[in-house]
């Protein structure tokens, strides 16, 4: 956009990159491409519940300590779609605003609901 002096070329330039990172993350990452969340929370049956009833994904609790509160915890993981990440944390910040969440990339899932071999 500097150095030819129109905003076109910058614009173009801009979506064209968004649209060759895309292209790569498709090609390196594949289709099934999907999210796993893990949820940690002093509600997580009612959190679980949630999930299952409205989102339709299944969920499975790990046992967990924190260590730094020397507690025993129910960890929450669930693999769900891009799509549905928002309606999840948004059900886990509802029934518990501290609930601690981490949301990470998944390579691939296979089973029910996901791919299949």
């Amino acid at each position: 956009m500097i150095f030819f002096r129109e905003i076109e070329v910058g614009l173009y330039s801009a979506i064209s990159l968004f649209i060759m990172g895309k292209i790569i993350d498709i090609l390196f990452e594949g289709i099934y491409f999907t999210k796993l969340i893990l949820i940690v929370s002093d509600k997580s049956e009612e959190i679980s519940k949630q999930i299952v009833g409205k989102i339709q994904r299944g969920v499975t609790g790990l046992l967990g300590k924190g260590m730094y509160s020397n507690t025993d915890k129910l960890v929450l993981m669930c693999a769900a779609s891009r799509g549905d990440i928002s309606h999840i944390k948004m059900i886990a910040k509802k029934i518990d605003p501290e609930s601690f969440i981490i949301i990470t990339n998944s390579r691939e899932v296979v089973g029910y609901g996901f791919k299949n071999i």
